[in-house]
């Protein structure tokens, strides 16, 4: 059983979670809600226009028994929907302008979920990355102390043996290119929440470098310590600790060797943040091609609520297993 089938098994074992998917209009976004119907991970809300599910739902060969549909084309609808959003709190829209973005399902979407009727969203099957940050921003917002969205990876790699068995979260594997030290902060933080909601471990957080505690100078790490300092501001009981060489911050022979100190982290990191992402792409793909590990995850780090950002290419497996991290992130 690969990790992605074990997160599966996990999501059905949660409470039930409601599943927003705008992007009907895609016969794969429509045989996934099936199989995620089917197999118990989650009841998928379906919001788009009432005809456009309807015809995608009849060429995709799919019953939409078990789940629920959402007409984007019903005004009084929205127009209730619109009101309240406006109503709870300060927003960046006009009212004028959260009514024309609801015509869009993906918006829709969102303003269902930061109102609490559905618990999370998936998307980024159709849209691009740049517009479901940008709605998500403008709708749910980012968590408290969070600068930026990110994204963590759960990388499973054959023969590592590490504090979680073969499985290490690497953070941010996508969205920044060169984060700043309250950048690199916000990631951590965000990456450190979404382990312990999908895996439910307790995050030890590892922050990389060529350097371990001074052996090396330089700007970058000196951005890397100001990082490291800032998590221990925002979130003082969070394990943190830095600057490491990836071996020192995994092995705990070489921390012993390396850091020269008492650490929670130094040896038995579960997450591990880069500090820009040529690195952490490197990281990754270097697993991918040399050690036949795979990477997982397409869901959003730093939001308030948990929103997925899926590939344009993926297939109706990566989806549903996509689904079910996010309905683990969502517990």
């Amino acid at each position: 059983m690969n990790l992605i089938q074990k997160l599966t098994e996990e999501a059905k074992a949660a409470p039930a979670r409601r599943v927003a998917m705008p992007e009907c209009e895609a016969v794969k976004t429509l045989q996934a809600a099936r199989r995620v119907a089917d197999d118990g991970i989650g009841t998928p809300v379906l919001v788009s226009p009432a005809d456009v599910i309807s015809a995608t739902a009849e060429e995709a060969g799919v019953s939409l028994e078990g789940m629920e549909v959402v007409d984007t084309t019903d005004a009084d609808a929205l127009e209730e929907r619109a009101a309240r959003f406006m109503a709870a709190g300060q927003r960046m829209l006009s009212d004028k302008g959260i009514r024309r973005k609801m015509k869009m399902p993906m918006w829709y979407a969102m303003v269902m979920e930061e109102l609490g009727e559905v618990d999370c969203t998936f998307c980024g099957h159709t849209n691009t990355t740049g517009d479901v940050l940008m709605c998500a921003q403008m709708t749910i917002g980012l968590a408290e102390g969070v600068d930026v969205p990110s994204i963590l990876a759960l990388v499973d790699t054959p023969g590592f043996e590490g504090p979680e068995g073969s499985v290490i979260c690497f953070t941010d594997c996508g969205l920044n290119p060169e984060p700043n030290a309250s950048e690199l902060a916000s990631i951590a933080i965000s990456a450190a929440d979404g382990v312990r909601s999908i895996m439910g471990w307790e995050p030890r957080v590892g922050f990389l470098s060529f350097s371990t505690d001074g052996s090396g100078a330089g700007q970058s790490v000196d951005r890397v310590d100001e990082a490291i300092k800032l998590v221990h501001e925002r979130h003082p009981e969070l394990a943190a600790d830095g600057e490491f060489q990836l071996d020192a911050a995994i092995d705990p022979a070489v921390a012993a060797k390396k850091v020269g100190r008492e650490s929670h982290v130094a040896g038995r990191a579960n997450v591990l943040v880069f500090p820009d992402l040529n690195a952490a792409n490197i990281a990754v793909k270097l697993i991918q091609r040399f050690a036949k590990g795979a990477a997982y995850g397409h869901t959003l780090n730093g939001f308030k609520r948990p929103v997925a950002d899926s590939s344009r290419g993926a297939t109706v497996e990566e989806i549903v297993g996509d689904i079910a991290m996010l309905v683990l992130s969502a517990r």
